[in-house]
């Protein structure tokens, strides 16, 4: 039987925290609010170690401005100019990040309140109805999120259904610090992604300019292991204030990265079967949080503002489609 327990009230409503895993393994703690990803633990050389940032209260995730741990949708990352044309239609989404949309909108999918559909000691599985005109996307779109926990590995597993064209792209926005510390800096971490390309941004709006240009000798280059470190000086970098970039995958192949702690001595392995990972190095989570600590996220996931930019990747649901992302995290530990 699932670990079930109250996190919170939310305008009344019970908001419960579910556990999945073995006491002897990977352990995971997932909140019916946002399908948020609170902890994920793993025992190692130093003892069970917390890989995740995570917050206290609810409260506290109702007033969190870094989005830790959520599911991001109905579009992860963000959209210019909070509109983009579909069939001869232009639709006007949430501008919630100056004049762009970011991460879905006001509330996306991380700030709503998921149903639990399933669950069992080791899976968990949430139902989220986005109706046509929420945040201003057509189409009435049905979600569902599966956590699935092994013994050293978690899946989560994205599907989804339209009644009209949409765009989708879901993901998830964890921030991690493997050292389990998070005093420790999280560029003390090395990275690897087999990423030939980037997406540069125009400017701190960080919407793409639409060019994919090669990491060859630039600091977006992690396709040999190496510390992530403190931004370079290079002027992608001097716009974001460290990195907050989409990093493409080569050609005919499926989004991956290794994350690696000397600290703990914990790797995490990430796949997934999209095209592209969000880096971003958490150099604004002091701002919201100045207490919490370090993290990174590593979000798998197609290329933002995609619904604007033809020569990207089409992100576009119809009816009778089938959106699956599949995201899985593997830990080994020395």
């Amino acid at each position: 039987m699932i670990q079930r327990s109250l996190f919170g009230h939310l305008d009344g409503i019970p908001i419960h925290a579910f556990v999945l895993g073995q006491p002897d393994g990977l352990q995971a703690e997932v909140l019916e609010y946002g399908g948020i990803l609170r902890r994920l633990s793993f025992p190692a050389r130093n003892g069970r170690t917390e890989l995740v940032l995570g917050l206290p209260t609810l409260e506290a995730y109702r007033r969190d401005t870094a989005n830790l741990g959520i599911i991001v949708g109905r579009f992860a990352n963000r959209i210019a100019g909070a509109q983009f044309q579909l069939d001869g239609h232009r639709y006007l989404l949430s501008a919630n990040e100056g004049r762009n949309h970011l991460h879905g909108g006001t509330l996306g999918f991380g700030r709503r309140v998921w149903r639990r559909l399933d669950g069992s000691e080791t899976e968990l599985r949430l139902g989220y109805r986005s109706p046509a005109g929420e945040e201003g996307y057509p189409g009435t779109l049905e979600v569902t999120a599966t956590f699935r926990v092994h013994r050293n590995s978690m899946e989560l597993l994205f599907e989804a259904h339209t009644d009209a064209p949409t765009p989708v792209n879901l993901s998830n926005h964890a921030y991690f610090n493997l050292a389990g510390d998070p005093r420790i800096p999280a560029a003390q971490q090395w990275l690897t992604v087999p990423a030939d390309r980037y997406l540069p941004v125009a400017d701190a709006a960080l919407i793409p300019t639409g060019e994919i240009a090669s990491v060859t000798a630039t600091p977006f280059d992690f396709r040999q292991r190496r510390q992530i470190g403190e931004p370079a000086d290079h002027p992608q970098l001097a716009i974001t204030a460290g990195y907050d970039h989409c990093l493409v995958m080569e050609p005919g192949r499926q989004c991956s990265a290794e994350l690696h702690s000397p600290h703990s001595g914990i790797t995490l392995q990430l796949s997934s079967n999209k095209p592209a990972l969000q880096f971003y190095a958490g150099q604004k989570l002091d701002q919201a949080h100045p207490q919490l600590g370090h993290g990174i996220c590593l979000e798998p996931q197609s290329f933002p503002n995609a619904p604007n930019e033809p020569d990207f990747p089409s992100t576009i649901l119809r009816p009778g489609q089938v959106y699956r992302h599949d995201i899985r995290y593997l830990l080994k530990s020395d």
